[in-house]
């Protein structure tokens, strides 16, 4: 989310298409296909307050429009949890923000970052401890997506080539946020070059989506009930921002997450797919959150 630097394992695919591909075996084109697998019929999301803030002022996260207009947002993480194995997904704020009742303003106060709840007594309250995530899987490595993914450097972490190569220089780890993610250096890694199914039934399935940064990604899950949905990472900010194709002004590349939005919209018609914007107010308070979980 944070605007300043742009950060610069496989069974992973070689292109966007791919995903595509992937997902065609859950009917979406009218050709016969297999039985969806049992697998999918057993998973569950479960969606924890990992922060909340406001911008001040919004304009830098919307392509220069709305200028001194403030926006909420909020800051999830989310844990899927299947029968061959669990996916945390993106890392939030930092649970030390908890002990500032008056949040942090970076970036001359025009964010306020906060937290309510820190993540770990949050697992604790389900009964799940940091050790017991299989995967870890960062939508990208801006400080409010890895504040708590240390805690997870014990799970096989799931990373774009091209994010990686960023988020681990020299340079980036002595950072100020380099600290929130260091022990990642020691997590088993696959490294991924384009779409990558998680748990091999096709239910749960890593998409590039680059642009914000580098490396972005974006997350495909199958949830039996619901029906399918997208995890956004920060391809977009709040639902505004996805009608009027805004972005932030400090995006890696313009033309590369317009391209990306092109793609992942695209994917959803052809899906059927929920896009889950992460950061968005709004649609976040209309979801269950832990310890309720999503089927």
């Amino acid at each position: 989310m944070l605007p300043g630097r742009r950060l610069l394992p496989q069974r992973a695919a070689s292109s966007f298409v791919t995903a595509a591909i992937v997902v065609t075996t859950f009917g979406v084109h009218d050709v016969p296909q297999p039985p969806a697998p049992r697998a999918a019929r057993d998973l569950h999301v479960q969606i924890f307050d990992c922060g909340y803030g406001e911008i001040r002022d919004v304009s830098g996260f919307s392509s220069g429009f709305d200028k001194g207009v403030s926006q909420a947002f909020v800051d999830p993480c989310y844990l899927i949890s299947h029968p061959r194995g669990t996916l945390v997904w993106d890392a939030g704020l930092p649970d030390s923000l908890v002990r500032l009742p008056d949040g942090w303003a970076p970036l001359n106060g025009n964010i306020r970052f906060r937290v309510r709840k820190t993540l770990a007594s949050q697992l604790a309250e389900i009964g799940f401890r940091p050790s017991d995530a299989t995967y870890l899987a960062l939508s990208h490595m801006d400080f409010d997506h890895v504040g708590n993914a240390n805690l997870f450097a014990g799970s096989t972490l799931l990373i774009q080539k091209a994010e990686h190569q960023a988020a681990f220089s020299d340079s980036v780890l002595a950072s100020s946020w380099g600290r929130y993610y260091e022990k990642l250096q020691s997590s088993k890694t696959i490294m991924l070059d384009g779409a990558y199914d998680v748990f091999g039934d096709s239910s749960v399935v890593i998409m590039p989506a680059p642009g914000h940064t580098p490396g972005h990604q974006v997350l495909f899950i199958r949830l039996p009930k619901t029906g399918p949905v997208v995890l956004s990472g920060d391809l977009y900010h709040f639902a505004k921002n996805r009608r009027l194709r805004r972005m932030p002004l400090f995006n890696f590349d313009r033309e590369m997450t317009l391209r990306s939005m092109d793609q992942i919209e695209a994917f959803l018609t052809r899906t059927g797919a929920t896009l889950w914007i992460q950061h968005d107010v709004e649609q976040y308070a209309k979801l269950p959150h832990a310890p309720a979980s999503i089927q």
